[in-house]
């Protein structure tokens, strides 16, 4: 059975061109995720391991870099925190970051609804295909004509072509749909692990920034003590050589 691009896709009153589109979008979606979840948790863990040992020295500004240099979706997560730290009750900074987290595991699932609908639809559009092939290719002999098996079989067999695209074409669409779902949910439960982790230490680290600042004004207010000794000094010297000139004279 010989039959050109054209035939074949004419075939079922345009239903393959249905089955070819979703063919196409399958293959899209799954190329934009596997690009969006590539490396996803190998740069969380990174990004995880360099913002707790941060924490584990109180070097809380510096962690804060790393995170607004890191190109992970989970440094997000981070300066929610930081953000929200002295500022908010400790409930409301755990609260926040992870509103935070949920935002990010729902933007991995992003188009996914669209591999699961083609998925459970393909197979069905196919068979839709095939049913109105066959009355289109049954409906063309005229009563009382003489049909042999050949003549019946030529076009079921080319109408069960739409009914195969589709199975085809789901099984594409469910096969892609299970392997980003787990990677997703895995992804998932690597970031809640992180950012609970990161909730405990980042709650009961030091702030770096205040030890800095009392010893910054400590040093300020030794130095304006020295200079005011000085003024004083000099002021007392210049006192006691006007007194010896007025006794002299």
């Amino acid at each position: 059975m010989d039959l050109s691009i054209w035939e074949l896709m004419s075939h079922g009153g345009g239903a393959m061109w249905v089955v070819v589109a979703f063919s196409v979008i399958a293959l899209a979606v799954g190329i934009e995720r596997a690009i969006a979840q590539w490396q996803f948790v190998t740069r969380a863990r990174a990004l995880g391991d360099a913002v707790t040992r941060c924490l584990a020295r109180g070097a809380v500004e510096e962690g804060r870099s790393a995170c607004e240099r890191s190109p992970s979706p989970i440094a997000d997560v981070f300066l929610v925190g930081y953000e929200r730290m002295g500022r908010a009750k400790p409930e409301h900074v755990v609260t926040a970051v992870h509103r935070e987290r949920l935002r990010v595991n729902s933007a991995l699932r992003t188009r996914l609804w669209m591999l699961g609908t083609i998925g459970a639809t393909a197979p069905f559009v196919g068979l839709f295909g095939t049913v109105i092939g066959i009355i289109t290719g049954l409906g063309g002999f005229q009563k009382g004509q003489q049909v042999s098996f050949s003549d019946v079989a030529g076009p079921v067999s080319q109408a069960l072509i739409v009914t195969a695209a589709g199975i085809l074409v789901a099984v594409e669409a469910v096969v892609l749909f299970n392997f980003f779902s787990q990677r997703a949910s895995r992804v998932a439960t690597e970031m809640k692990l992180l950012t609970d982790e990161f909730l405990e230490l980042l709650l009961d680290a030091p702030q770096d920034s205040e030890p800095k600042r009392s010893k910054r004004i400590d040093r300020d207010e030794r130095i304006d003590k020295d200079v005011e000794a000085d003024v004083r000094a000099e002021k007392k010297a210049a006192q006691k050589k006007d007194d010896d000139g007025r006794e002299a004279a």
